[in-house]
């Protein structure tokens, strides 16, 4: 009996689709999903090349007869197994373009989806996935995976509850410098379908990072965007999509929002980095020092909150993302597996008859990934238009 009680008596099965030989981005989503013992990939189409998905399969431990070589192979066959054995979620870990007919593909054949940002190729795809997602009610999370930091989680419950006061500034960012020169001229992988327009799609750095930087503020604060406007450069001569930009968000409630990314910054790697000001306090966290968050007050000393789950100071949200004692860093493969913990609970809630919220969830969703979508768009169009501020109130948004 797989369910007993409410509970889930097995671990989830898991397909990966994406993460062949070379890949890093599979291999983090097969690590983090099965880091707390509750998933175990048991297939997967690792490439869009049949081959090197079937030598690919080794390296996960993959049996051949469950190794596919397309998703449309993937679904017929694990449909076709009975129920108790055949996969209850896909991860997609593959180029922008894909994202949409594999993530279509898995949740018109009813499985659960865990999918890399931005969601979709664009905002159409985004629309209709979403609608796919509603009819069909299975769980759909997009990994924005910084949201799943404890010290992120810890800022987001002490703003919505109001320890900052009213939120008026938002400050978000995410530097780099790997493509400082034109890496895509030779060869290389990432690089290369990064900058292809019909690959990547509208957009560079602000497709592929400056995504990340407003999801973490809107996550944060839960403040709602207006308005924005934006201005995109590609600074390195011959290169077809932004590397750098910037964004300037007018959000409902008065406060102002920016939103910088660059992938041309020499010598900075992943340089996520956020500050936020509210009548009351204000407070700034960095990625790359993710267990450390200062906390600033006129007339009072800066406060250094860390990561300790077993502090007073440390809020139940903060807390409860937490996996080691203080003093033992805890970073990027943690923070991925939060976002898949937080998955895995509304899944087994659906394998088991339970309901689950689909929207206002612990972890990004399928709302997030068409907002995210939205942002991209808007921030294209505002700067074909030389910054000209254009509506971005997106009827999706978590509130």
């Amino acid at each position: 009996m797989e369910t007993m009680n409410g509970q889930l008596n097995r671990k989830l099965r898991m397909a990966l689709v994406g993460g062949g030989q070379g890949s890093f981005i599979g291999r983090v989503h097969s690590i983090a999903a099965c880091l707390d013992n509750r998933a175990e990939l048991v297939a997967g189409a690792l490439s869009s090349n049949p081959e090197k998905a079937k030598a690919s399969a080794p390296a996960y431990d993959i049996k051949p007869d469950r190794a596919y070589g397309s998703i449309e192979e993937l679904v017929e066959k694990e449909l076709a197994l009975p129920e108790d054995q055949r996969i209850d979620f896909v991860s997609i870990a593959t180029p922008n373009f894909t994202h949409f007919p594999i993530a279509k593909t898995a949740v018109e054949a009813g499985f659960n989806v865990i999918c890399d940002k931005p969601m979709t190729f664009d905002l159409a795809q985004a629309e209709e996935l979403k609608t796919l997602v509603e009819k069909s009610g299975v769980v759909f999370a997009v990994s924005h995976n910084y949201t799943g930091y404890p010290l992120v989680r810890m800022a987001r419950e002490m703003i919505l509850s109001g320890e900052l006061g009213e939120i008026q500034a938002v400050r978000s960012n995410y530097i780099q410098g790997w493509l400082r020169s034109r890496l895509e001229e030779e060869e290389q992988k990432q690089a290369a379908w990064r900058t292809d327009p019909a690959k990547s799609g509208a957009a560079g750095a602000f497709g592929d990072i400056a995504t990340h930087a407003y999801n973490l503020g809107r996550y944060m604060t839960g403040l709602l965007p207006e308005e924005i406007s934006c201005n995109l450069k590609i600074f390195a001569p011959g290169r077809q999509l932004d590397d750098y930009g910037h964004a300037v968000i007018r959000f409902q409630n008065g406060a102002l929002g920016t939103v910088t990314a660059s992938q041309i910054s020499h010598g900075r790697e992943n340089d996520l980095f956020i500050e936020v000001d509210g009548t009351k306090g204000a407070l700034a966290w960095r990625q790359e020092e993710p267990n450390q968050m200062v906390i600033r007050r006129n007339g009072q000393p800066h406060s250094l909150y860390t990561r300790d789950p077993n502090a007073p100071f440390m809020n139940e949200m903060g807390a409860a993302a937490c996996r080691l004692p203080a003093g033992h860093p805890e970073a990027f493969f943690e923070a991925f597996a939060n976002i898949y913990r937080g998955a895995f609970d509304a899944m087994i809630n659906r394998i088991t008859g339970q309901p689950f919220e689909p929207k206002n969830t612990i972890y990004p969703n399928v709302y997030d990934g068409v907002e995210g979508m939205f942002f991209i768009q808007q921030s294209v169009a505002s700067s074909h238009e030389n910054g000209a501020w254009l509506p971005f109130q997106c009827d999706s948004a978590r509130s």
